[in-house]
């Protein structure tokens, strides 16, 4: 790929986490500039009302600085899950997106709301660090390591203990966390895979060619080599006996 092809596919990589993060902005922007608190719209868990959070969970801040922390990574993430995996990038996300957050329902404390992008967050990075490694591919492992380089403290987001002092939502790491390890394994087999050399290739082409002619060969050989020297048959006296006749 060219640079300009591969210019091309990073923008592009960039438009889907580039609208999310607007979209978180864009939310704050309103919630500050109306006076209102949007987080009572969040997550919370084992109540009807909380389930409309499922689908805000990512778009809803505490504040500045927690909105900054989320934007980020969300941009770095999802740009590395755009431009690894183009043809499972939307299914990743949604599902991270949504899951994340049922799965947050279920196992969060009722008398607590769950707001804010890091469940996704969790989720998406989980997925490119799981992903790349067992599919064995030089460049998503690559990436996978940069993803540990980056956040891989994250996980001290999903022990309880260290969260909670800390007002932090670990349902929410924890839920999207399984989510991108699930995702991982079930679509291992989809996007791209391990790569297969020019040379194996040809190895395995000689292998198969040489063992489905491998018999008709032995027995070629078999018809036109000669026997050995010493596997002939004895001749008889008659054969060996040499008549002269002298004229006088």
């Amino acid at each position: 790929m060219d640079n300009k092809a591969e210019r091309r596919k990073f923008l592009g990589s960039l438009i889907i986490p580039l609208l999310i993060v607007a979209l978180m902005w864009v939310v704050k922007i309103v919630e500050v500039s109306c006076g209102v608190n949007l987080g009572r719209w969040g997550v919370t868990p084992h109540s009807l009302h909380g389930m409309v959070g499922i689908f805000t969970l990512p778009f809803l801040h505490a504040n500045w600085e927690h909105l900054l922390s989320n934007s980020v990574p969300i941009l770095v993430l999802g740009t590395a899950l755009y431009y690894c995996y183009p043809t499972l990038a939307n299914r990743v996300l949604l599902i991270t997106y949504l899951a994340s957050g049922l799965i947050t329902w279920c196992i969060g404390s009722p008398d607590s709301t769950h707001i804010g992008a890091s469940a996704l967050v969790y989720g998406l990075n989980l997925f490119l660090i799981t992903s790349g490694f067992i599919r064995g591919n030089r460049l998503l492992i690559v990436v996978s390591l940069i993803m540990v380089f980056l956040y891989g403290s994250f996980i001290w987001g999903m022990i309880p203990s260290l969260a909670i002092p800390q007002n932090i939502s670990w349902e929410g790491h924890l839920s999207g966390a399984i989510i991108g390890v699930l995702l991982a394994f079930f679509l291992r087999k989809e996007g791209p895979q391990k790569e297969v050399y020019h040379w194996d290739e040809e190895d395995e082409e000689d292998g198969e060619d040489d063992a489905s002619t491998g018999s008709v060969s032995d027995e070629s050989t078999d018809s036109t080599t000669e026997k050995p020297y010493w596997d002939v048959p004895t001749p008889s006296d008659e054969e060996l006996t040499v008549r002269y006749r002298f004229r006088h």
